[in-house]
């Protein structure tokens, strides 16, 4: 009232503006993403980037086994290993996301104290691993750097999730890595496990 000005900027920018300073990650987007818009695709699409991903380790396995036979069995085979690629990248990111809550609840329980709370991060955590979808152009233009890439997007996905952590609990920057890091152990204890029950990972 004060000042006569919106307190949120970005309620009167466009969308691609917003989108564009969101791939930037600044926290004012985040903020506006999450608070003052009314967007709720977060469950369509963390399952497109679980596909993404499940495409993505499934094209590597059947680079690894360049036999082809076109006998059906192996071609039924095949579709089941996606099936099983994809269950193994939800739970790889199931015990992503259990990590980082386990983190934040040891850090300051206060900060989950209601159901809602624990919505809301879930949802700014889901939007923000939207780099995910970032995998499918780095596969169909698959060239020399490929592995580089796929690194740049992980870590441009867990830049985002440290900043919609960030925003959504209003904290410093160090405890959204801390929670971060939490969740990856989590995840890579995950993957340990799997391979050590002979799943390819």
């Amino acid at each position: 009232k004060s000042c006569q000005k919106p307190v949120d900027k970005y309620i009167e920018y466009d969308p691609v503006i917003i989108l564009i300073n969101a791939i930037l990650c600044k926290a004012q987007a985040y903020r506006h993403i999450l608070f003052n818009t009314k967007i709720n695709i977060h469950g369509k699409l963390c399952i497109f980037c679980l596909l993404c991903e499940a495409y993505l380790r499934w094209l590597q396995l059947q680079d690894s086994s360049q036999n082809i036979d076109p006998d059906d069995l192996i071609r039924y085979a095949r579709e089941w290993d996606f099936y099983r690629m994809f269950g193994i990248a939800s739970l790889e990111q199931t015990s992503f996301l259990v990590g980082i809550f386990i983190a934040l609840w040891q850090m300051r329980p206060e900060m989950l104290k209601t159901k809602s709370d624990f919505s809301l991060l879930l949802k700014a955590l889901l939007l923000s691993s939207y780099g995910k979808l970032l995998l499918i152009p780095a596969v169909i233009w698959e060239h020399d750097y490929t592995p580089l890439c796929l690194m740049l997007i992980k870590v441009f996905v867990l830049t985002s999730n440290s900043q919609a952590i960030r925003v959504t609990l209003n904290l410093n920057r160090m405890r959204p890595w801390l929670a971060i890091f939490i969740g990856l152990v989590l995840e890579n204890g995950a993957i340990c496990l799997f391979r050590k029950m002979g799943w390819n990972v």
